[in-house]
């Protein structure tokens, strides 16, 4: 029994090793334990050898070079579906920005409407203060002018031609009153012309002044005229002569009497003033301006008695819109 363990066990090896051949021989071997038998001896002396030989004598790579060609494609792969990623993601990004442009037209329309919206609102406001400014009209009355110097003389024109020549100064007073409840005023004016038979023989103006809201001023404006030429119109102008001294009563026998009348005493002399008071209100810049024309024309009638005395006026002027 012996004996034929033995020959199994050399039979089993020489089965399970390959022959061997003296002329050709394997370059190498591919072994691995069996996986059929969990005997330890079997697994020591049982191989399972698979010969492979390479023709030019070095070992097969055939498995690895495949594996690693498989790795290089697959490395080669991976930025192609990168980029196709990448191009996925750019084309969603451009559709993005396209629905983001679609969606910044309402976004300027309600900027526009915004702007259209506000420039009424803010238009209707201005009309509103000019409606309520512009009837806030000011109060000008003048009051008295009072003659300092009036003297006729003769002279001669700047052509040469011998006639009358006046000179004269006087000063004009007025109250002038804003009326506004929310805003002030700019006051100027036109020249202030005083004329004698259609011939100015005295100006002046206004000097540019700001009345706040519902206040009012006293305002004085001086009148000069130097030689103005009269051309045969002044003779009412001379101051008459003054009058005869009465002759001394006699102690003699009393005779007839005589009455002597003292001259009449010359007419009033008319006289014309002519101007334009402008008012200028600024309640909201420029943007909302109102202006306020009066024009004011005041008869005088001048008398050579009334010389450095006020002459009223307050009834003889007439004050309208222009």
């Amino acid at each position: 029994m012996h004996t034929n363990a033995a020959d199994s066990e050399v039979t089993s090896l020489s089965a399970s090793s390959p022959t061997r051949s003296p002329t050709r021989r394997p370059a190498y071997f591919v072994q691995s334990p069996s996986r059929d038998s969990h005997d330890g001896e079997k697994t020591a002396t049982s191989f399972h050898s698979t010969p492979v030989l390479s023709p030019m004598g070095s070992p097969p790579h055939s498995h690895s070079s495949s594996s690693r060609f498989s790795k290089i494609n697959g490395s080669k792969r991976k930025p192609h579906g990168g980029d196709r990623k990448f191009a996925m993601i750019e084309e969603e990004g451009l559709l993005h920005d396209g629905d983001r442009e679609q969606e910044g037209l309402p976004r300027r329309c309600y900027v526009l409407a915004f702007i259209v919206g506000f420039s009424l609102l803010f238009a209707f406001f201005s009309l509103i203060l000019y409606a309520a400014a512009k009837p806030q009209k000011p109060k000008i009355l003048v009051k008295s002018i009072t003659f300092e110097q009036l003297k006729v003389q003769a002279g001669q024109d700047a052509g040469g031609i011998g006639t009358d020549m006046i000179t004269m100064n006087a000063t004009l007073r007025m109250m002038y009153r804003n009326t506004g409840t929310f805003f002030g005023v700019h006051v100027t004016s036109s020249p202030i012309d005083l004329s004698f038979s259609q011939i100015t023989i005295g100006s002046g103006s206004i000097k540019k002044f700001y009345q706040s809201r519902k206040s009012q001023r006293t305002v004085i404006v001086n009148m000069i005229g130097d030689k103005t030429p009269l051309y045969g119109s002044g003779s009412t102008l001379v101051p008459p002569p003054p009058p005869a001294p009465l002759p001394p009563k006699s102690k003699k026998k009393k005779g007839p009497i005589v009455i002597v009348e003292p001259p009449a005493p010359p007419a009033p002399v008319p006289m014309r003033l002519n101007f334009t008071v402008r008012s200028h209100a600024y309640v909201l810049g420029k943007l909302v301006h109102p202006k306020f024309y009066k024009r004011i024309v005041c008869l005088i009638n001048f008398e050579h008695k009334k010389l450095n005395k006020h002459i009223a006026l307050t009834n003889n002027c007439t004050v309208t819109t222009v």
